[in-house]
């Protein structure tokens, strides 16, 4: 097998690489990550959670009400979703949220975000 190497400019330097060695943008994944989220609510009411890598609505889901591995609580319906970016998810607690704590995690991907804690108040 014939294998490419190729001259790289670092630093000012050139240095041989292995063509095709290089993982693409493309199979790199990361871990999304939950930084924020805003105070407690009641149904209906907005919340905010903020982070990085959060993806999108068409490859993320929402859980609360959680256990602190992730597990349990329920998935947040699409249509509570107001806005989603890489950054910022923004949606209304549904009207059968239960009242309670728990914890609320970001999948992206199938991958897991951390997370953090965060109470349902009695509508």
């Amino acid at each position: 097998m014939k294998k490419l190497f190729t001259l790289a400019l670092l630093c000012g330097f050139a240095v041989p690489t292995l063509s095709g060695c290089m993982p693409s943008a493309s199979t790199v994944t990361v871990t999304p990550v939950l930084i924020k989220a805003s105070e407690a609510a009641a149904p209906g009411q907005s919340v905010v959670l903020q982070g990085r890598y959060l993806g999108g609505p068409a490859s993320g889901t929402v859980r609360l009400g959680a256990d602190e591995n992730g597990k349990g609580g329920f998935l947040l319906p699409v249509a509570s979703v107001v806005s989603w970016t890489d950054s910022r998810i923004e949606f209304k607690l549904p009207s059968g949220a239960a009242a309670g704590g728990g914890w609320v995690y970001v999948e992206v991907a199938g991958r897991q975000s951390t997370g953090l804690p965060f109470s349902i108040k009695a509508g």
